[in-house]
């Protein structure tokens, strides 16, 4: 079955109604020497409302602002109709050490200063961007219930933070009555997959939308780069380099990336899509991703990978990419997958795993 933007998700255990396929704005702005002036970003962002898409987002830092910055603009006179979400944690004052982390002055004051950026007096969703093993949980969790009880902040969500911890964080917002997290940001595609060992089906089970960011791998599914692009060492961060930097620090841009981009450009010559499409549907094939998270620096990029909505993937196809971006996902998983230990757990039982509804 196909989809379209207009066919709107649940995102986790909320009622909020969200696209199938988000909007990321990290591209919106040239501050980091890459990316989208005003007056394309703005023509990527209209043309992604009007097919029906409501599901926008970005960060604190993303273009040193101006990504926010954009989106408030470009949100002018339809604010409600859209689901805007942020973040933060990363630092926005050099030499300041409480200007980024996790904990609750950091929080605080990223939030007014995304509500100025934005234009806005609420952030439909705030992540907490990245775990900084510092700052206790009961900490981020209560200063998130206050911003949702306040009413400048109405949903919760973590992104790149070990599974145990989201689901402990889970447990306690459910026992002390705080807001839970609902929604789950996490680097998910055909070259990286690890996230299948504890990230997505903990997110299946604690009620939180999986959210895949750089569901391309920094552009090296869409079919962008070769061999010749091997063994170049990064010039520094995202704010310093080229998009190929970002491939290469990323740890997409590697000679298994390749392979697997390769397989990828003969299916999509199979069924008459590009390998963009082919990658982004096969995100959506997990049952607990939500909606991935699509950067796009020109109106041809957008439409292009909206065309994922029309994919159809046959078994035949879909086992092709499974097989050739395969992981090993550790122990105990791997371990209580074999058959000898199936036979001595079960002592030869057949039973049926379904859940009765």
């Amino acid at each position: 079955m196909t989809l379209a933007l207009d066919h709107y998700r649940l995102l986790g255990r909320s009622g909020l109604r969200v696209s199938p396929i988000a909007l990321g704005t990290m591209t919106f702005g040239t501050d980091w020497g890459w990316g989208t002036e005003e007056a394309d970003a703005r023509r990527i962002f209209d043309a992604y409302v009007a097919r029906g898409g409501n599901f926008i987002d970005s960060a604190n830092r993303y273009t040193e602002g101006t990504s926010e910055r954009f989106v408030g603009k470009f949100a002018k006179g339809r604010r409600d109709q859209l689901v805007i979400a942020t973040k933060y944690t990363l630092p926005m004052r050099p030499g300041d050490p409480n200007s980024g982390g996790n904990h609750r002055k950091s929080m605080v004051r990223s939030v007014e200063d995304s509500l100025k950026r934005l234009g806005t007096d609420y952030i439909d969703l705030l992540y907490l961007h990245a775990w900084d093993f510092t700052t206790p949980v009961e900490e981020v969790l209560r200063g998130l219930d206050d911003l949702v009880r306040s009413g400048k902040v109405l949903y919760a969500g973590v992104s790149d933070i070990p599974a145990w911890q989201v689901s402990r964080m889970q447990a306690i917002a459910d026992l002390r009555g705080w807001t839970p997290l609902v929604a789950l940001q996490v680097e998910y595609n055909l070259i990286e997959r690890t996230s299948e060992s504890d990230l997505t089906p903990m997110a299946q089970e604690m009620g939180l939308g999986v959210i895949p960011w750089s569901p391309l791998a920094s552009g090296v599914l869409a079919g962008k780069y070769s061999k010749a692009d091997l063994g170049k060492v990064p010039r520094g961060s995202a704010a310093e380099g080229t998009r190929r930097d970002v491939a290469v620090g990323n740890g997409s841009l590697t000679e298994r990336g390749l392979t697997i981009a390769d397989v990828l450009k003969k299916i999509a010559g199979e069924t008459g899509n590009t390998p963009s499409q082919i990658a982004l549907a096969w995100t959506l094939l997990n049952p607990a991703v939500t909606a991935p998270l699509i950067g796009a620096r020109t109106l041809q990029q957008l439409e292009e990978n909206l065309g994922a909505l029309n994919v159809v993937l046959d078994e035949e196809h879909h086992q092709r990419l499974e097989q050739i971006s395969s992981i090993d996902r550790g122990f105990p998983h791997e371990f209580l997958a074999r058959p000898m230990t199936q036979a001595i757990m079960t002592g030869g039982l057949k039973i049926d795993r379904r859940i009765n509804s």
